[in-house]
């Protein structure tokens, strides 16, 4: 008896209920996808046509879909327990929604930085500049990560200066090139980073390392994320208190600043951490949990508001869900969510306030509804049942 929990980062399934306070009434991350690849927009050389996901669509996805945003999708019975969840954390950022699911919701405020330009306090670049021994800084304004690179990384390598940006988020984010800066330099400048942002509460710190020249760049696999911890203990701190296995895929180590997180395990790109998330199932020891990010969805086709590519990350994801279904063993619960919203259709390159879905299923589950959860602390909730934990804090199990 094993949980897997899989976040298809910023997969969203139609606004929040509170989607005005972020300006985002009528993003929906699938909805226009879908509607996208019907009308052809999401056409690549790659793929073409409407949206096929049929081992997805086999466990409720589209009907969970449906039934939020009040579509009939006609009465069909599922393989697995399906629904969505609203976020009661306050932002729409990638800490909140994974410590919320993991069972603690963020209840303050982040630190957010201003669209002026410059954007950062000169206080807190001047130290950054004086104590990471730098001769300046470039940037210093709001940015999409892959279009400032393009537009300074030529600069930044004749200089020496770093590109410092941020979102709509609670990050400050440094891009340098892992050749002319130095990787491990780059690493040492966000330590130096996170401690200077810690009194303006910044939730992540991001090194955006990156290769290439003349005006063409590459974001490589060794981004590393500097998170504040959790305010709480949270399902991975409750999994290493009772002993368990925990196997962290991806970014959520990270995400997690290293707390509660056991082994983690890192790869480039959505097939190689699903890769290697069977590789963890292979192996996991009965009363584990594997909690993997795939992080594609968000970094390379929502922010960059590349529709084709979304779908076709999509469909690319379902066609490894057989070969995930024929590795569980009995007792085995896999759930699969979202940590936001990242609608490639919206306006800007920023997250999107949306519900996300919840998609569970494994040898002992009845294919149902589970309707509008109230908080993505539901699927903590629900691991800790299946696990056999102490209830946590926050959440109400959707397992019978």
């Amino acid at each position: 008896m094993r949980a897997i929990l899989i976040v298809l980062d910023s997969f969203g399934l139609g606004a929040a209920r509170d989607a005005e306070a972020f300006g985002d009434v009528g993003a929906d991350t699938f909805g226009h996808i879908i509607e996208a690849a019907a009308a052809g927009r999401a056409d690549s050389p790659e793929r073409s046509g409407p949206l096929k996901l049929p081992n997805l669509q086999k466990l409720g996805l589209f009907a969970a879909h449906d039934d939020y945003i009040g579509k009939d999708g006609g009465t069909v019975s599922f393989d697995a327990l399906y629904g969505v969840a609203q976020e009661k954390s306050k932002g729409k950022d990638t800490p909140s929604g994974h410590w919320e699911m993991a069972g603690v919701p963020v209840l303050f405020d982040w630190g957010y930085f201003p669209k002026t330009i410059p954007t950062f306090p000169k206080d807190l670049t001047d130290a950054l500049i004086e104590q990471g021994e730098l001769p300046g800084i470039l940037g210093n304004c709001h940015a999409s990560g892959t279009e400032i690179i393009e537009r300074l990384g030529d600069e930044h390598m004749k200089t020496g200066n770093p590109i410092v940006y941020t979102s709509a988020d609670s990050v400050f984010q440094i891009a340098a090139h892992e050749e002319t800066f130095g990787l491990d330099r780059l690493y040492a400048l966000c330590d130096i980073a996170r401690d200077l942002v810690d009194p303006l509460g910044i939730g992540r710190v991001i090194a955006r390392p990156f290769i290439g020249e003349n005006g063409e760049f590459t974001r490589t696999a060794n981004r590393k994320d500097l998170a504040v911890p959790p305010p709480e203990p949270t399902l991975l701190d409750k999994m290493t208190e009772a002993g368990r296995q925990v196997i962290s895929i991806g970014k959520i180590g990270d995400i997690f600043a290293h707390q509660g997180t056991g082994e983690v395990v890192k790869a480039a790109g959505n097939m190689a951490l699903m890769d290697a998330t069977m590789n963890a199932v292979a192996r996991a020891e009965n009363g584990s949990l594997i909690f993997t990010n795939l992080v594609d969805f968000d970094q390379s086709f929502g922010h960059r508001r590349n529709i084709a590519g979304y779908a076709q990350a999509l469909e690319e994801f379902d066609a490894r869900l057989p070969e995930l279904r024929s590795a569980l063993k009995e007792g085995d619960l896999v759930i699969l969510s979202a940590d936001h919203g990242c609608d490639p259709t919206w306006p800007g390159t920023d997250h999107t306030r949306e519900v996300v879905p919840i998609i569970a299923f494994g040898a002992n589950i009845q294919g149902q509804s589970i309707g509008e959860r109230e908080s993505f602390a539901d699927i903590g909730q629900s691991i800790a049942q299946h696990l056999g934990l102490p209830s946590l804090a926050y959440g109400k199990s959707f397992l019978n």
